[in-house]
């Protein structure tokens, strides 16, 4: 019994006492919790401690939580939310590598996107890192593409945000590696490829062959402005092929925040800060860009979509959709491909995504064998010398 519990049992006793049997009740209470006898005084002459409700212990067991950092640690490390809406989908997969009871199905998918932060708030820590950019304006035809003022506000796909994520290391001299993003702002379906320097041609034969693999017709593009993109070669393309060109503001992050933030989840996050500079590290990163990574990020990772911000007192709320996958946004779309969308789908049912995520791996460490990463201070060391 505690210390709470003892004087709760002997408190009614010691206020019906008389003075003599109080002191006797002192004393054993003195003797028995090792306290002073004017504190054991003012303990019995306040007001009886309330029964405080036992707290239940936790709901989900380390079986649940095995089970969960499996699809975290394969999908990525995604946020909470997303978490949970790719669970159902990865779930009969996951019933391959591991022993679930029907309990334990039952907690993964009524699990909050609040308790999955809680549980997994300590393997967290290693996650954050930072970005940095090199593009450099260009002047060239700068007055003859619009730029994009308005908000996006689409309701079909095709109408896109692209961007070069470079791969200098700590150097930028020469000529080295580029990721090209593109983004739909409306289904969040994302395609990438790797190009050797920014030439103008290299730019162009990279955009035509991602949209010769979109599932969906290309109507528009909205770029920085970086020289590789603002040139006559990619100017001619577009009017080719009937595509809309715009661009964001000079200096205004904010106005290509969707291919920013692909950036990082599709980039950055896989491929780390390192230098690639060989047609090698080109062919290795395209391979993966091609085959599993676009598999693994349109068809199993939901993304979600700011729908508005409002202002509650100090805070500024954010408001966002059900998380979905691109796969799954196009699939709501009105005139688009049926045929081909279904096929994506046959595809989907019959992909696993812990084998995609290991094939991802295993591509990703080949690749990091080809970096540069001595290559500054190795140059520093000759001058020295």
């Amino acid at each position: 019994m505690g210390r709470r519990e003892y004087l709760r049992a002997i408190y009614e006793r010691y206020r019906r006492s008389s003075k003599e049997k109080k002191g006797t009740i002192l004393d054993e209470f003195c003797r028995v919790c090792d306290c002073h006898r004017k504190h054991a005084i003012r303990l019995l002459r306040r007001p009886c401690p309330e029964r405080h409700p036992r707290s239940r212990g936790p709901s989900y067991g380390r079986h649940v939580i095995h089970a969960l950092v499996q699809v975290w640690e394969a999908a990525g490390y995604p946020w909470s939310v997303r978490l949970k809406a790719m669970l159902p989908l990865w779930l009969p997969w996951l019933r391959q590598r591991l022993t679930l009871s029907r309990e334990i199905e039952r907690q993964l998918q009524t699990i909050s996107a609040r308790q999955i932060d809680r549980r997994l708030q300590s393997r967290k820590r290693i996650l954050r890192r930072r970005i940095y950019g090199r593009t450099k304006p260009g002047t060239l035809l700068k007055h003859h593409i619009p730029i994009k003022t308005d908000h996006w506000d689409v309701t079909r796909p095709g109408f896109t945000e692209i961007d070069l994520v470079s791969h200098s290391g700590d150097c930028a001299d020469g000529e080295f590696a580029h990721s090209f993003n593109l983004t739909d702002i409306h289904t969040t379906w994302t395609e990438t490829r790797a190009v050797l320097g920014k030439g103008e041609t290299g730019i162009v034969a990279a955009l035509e062959e991602m949209r010769q693999r979109l599932p969906f017709t290309l109507c528009g593009i909205d770029s920085d402005n970086g020289s590789e993109f603002l040139n006559h070669h990619l100017v001619r393309y577009c009017r080719t092929q009937q595509i809309q060109f715009t661009r964001g503001r000079p200096y205004k992050k904010d106005d290509n925040a969707h291919i920013e933030q692909k950036n990082w989840t599709h980039v950055r996050k896989l491929i780390g800060w390192d230098r690639y500079d060989s047609s090698t590290a080109v062919g290795l990163l395209n391979d993966l860009y091609r085959c599993e990574l676009s598999q693994m990020m349109n068809r199993f990772q939901p993304s979600v979509k700011l729908l508005c911000k409002e202002r509650v007192g100090s805070r500024l709320k954010r408001i966002y959709d059900r998380p979905q996958t691109p796969l799954d946004r196009l699939r709501a779309c009105r005139n688009i491909d049926r045929a081909r969308v279904n096929e994506l789908l046959q595809l989907r049912a019959t992909t696993d995504p812990f084998e995609l995520a290991r094939a991802i791996e295993k591509k990703i460490d080949r690749i990091a064998t080809l970096a540069r990463r001595q290559e500054r201070s190795d140059s520093v060391t000759t001058q020295t010398a």
